[in-house]
């Protein structure tokens, strides 16, 4: 299985959120751990829980990669 290598444009051109398993796909997390963490509120970015849905603003992880958003 080949991995995407995430650049900042590509989690930039995410929007404005995105989903549990693409945020941790960008830190490097798996899917199945992810969602441990998020469950035990240890994910490394702040989670918002929609339903059964996990959601995670793109600007938080922008500042976790090192590229923190910037008024453009």
């Amino acid at each position: 299985m080949t991995r995407a290598t995430w650049t900042v444009d590509a989690v930039r051109a995410l929007g404005t959120t995105t989903d549990i398993v693409t945020a941790a796909a960008v830190l490097g997390i798996g899917r199945t751990t992810a969602y441990q963490l998020a469950r035990d509120g240890e994910f490394p970015v702040p989670v918002t829980r929609v339903g059964r849905r996990f959601i995670v603003g793109v600007p938080h992880l922008l500042r976790a990669i090192g590229a923190a958003e910037t008024a453009g």
